[in-house]
């Protein structure tokens, strides 16, 4: 794979899995994606956190100030599983989770992400999560009550890549698929 960063991540197992010791690195889709599907299965480490990320761009300098994020975390150990607007399957600091379907620390969680005409679902372990209408009116009164309030090019893209957060400790990500909806 051209310019992959094996310095931050390996294959173990079937698995993309991120080197813990290395400064970390996102890995992002080449393609960009408006009306997808994407599946996938994650686990992480104790006390892990990651993310997962669509419509994202190259603007600013970190994925999480352009694209939104599905929340991936050990509830238990990590502080983030305290707030539910910030646990495993949120999209990030704007919607919590309906429900708490995240498995144990070890064992892969799998997930489902369909965004189709500006409609977007988080599934989790085969239960939707939650849903939300992208760059709707009351998505943008979201947007502005949180920490991404300040950030010019977040939630703007209608179109984008989609990217795997690596740069908060060990996690693993396997089955990968996305399909153009």
């Amino acid at each position: 794979m051209e310019n992959f960063p094996w310095d931050n991540w390996k294959i173990e197992s079937g698995a993309l899995k991120t080197l813990a010791h290395k400064k970390g690195v996102d890995i992002i889709s080449k393609e960009k994606y408006k009306d997808f599907e994407l599946e996938l299965e994650w686990k992480v480490q104790s006390g892990g956190n990651s993310g997962i990320f669509y419509f994202a761009n190259e603007k600013g300098s970190h994925i999480w100030q352009s694209a939104p994020e599905m929340q991936v975390l050990d509830n238990i150990v990590h502080v983030d599983g305290k707030r539910t607007i910030t646990s495993a399957g949120a999209l990030y600091d704007l919607i919590a989770p309906s429900e708490v379907v995240v498995k144990p620390v070890g064992e892969f969680n799998q997930v489902r992400i369909v965004a189709k005409n500006n409609h977007i679902e988080h599934w989790l372990n085969e239960i939707k999560i939650l849903e939300y209408d992208y760059q709707s009116d009351n998505f943008k009164r979201l947007v502005a009550k949180s920490k991404f309030r300040d950030m010019p090019f977040f939630a703007k893209e209608i179109k984008g890549a989609i990217g795997l957060q690596g740069d908060h400790g060990e996690v693993w990500y396997k089955n990968i698929r996305i399909r153009k909806l």
